[in-house]
């Protein structure tokens, strides 16, 4: 009988932590695909629609990001895929250091 219940503790030290590592992993996928599911500011639509057929401008016009609470240059740089140096040029009068909620960031020309 101890024999039996020393087997089962055992199994379940290994068992105990391999299940939460797969809550861990499941949790950081669902959360993962959650941002890449939302709409990139700086994406254009993938059919065109009636209003961007008629348009016949030669110069694009220059994609902004609003910066969110708890907002940082990487984590900024990770949602609209683009380089924090690459940031930092297209903005120079910004603090990298100190992002305010509603500040506008551009992210192309």
């Amino acid at each position: 009988m101890i024999a039996r219940a020393m087997v089962a503790r055992s199994r379940g030290r290994y068992l105990a932590p391999l299940a939460l590592l797969a809550i861990i992993l499941a949790i950081a996928l669902v959360v993962r695909g959650g941002l890449h599911s939302k709409s990139n500011p700086g994406a254009t639509p993938a059919t065109p629609t009636a209003t961007s057929r008629s348009q016949t401008s030669t110069s694009p016009k220059p994609t902004f990001y609003v910066v969110r609470p708890g907002d940082s240059l990487s984590t900024i740089s990770v949602k609209t895929h683009i380089a924090i140096s690459q940031l930092e040029a297209l903005n120079p009068g910004i603090n990298p250091n100190v992002l305010r909620s509603g500040q506008h960031l551009r992210l192309g020309p």
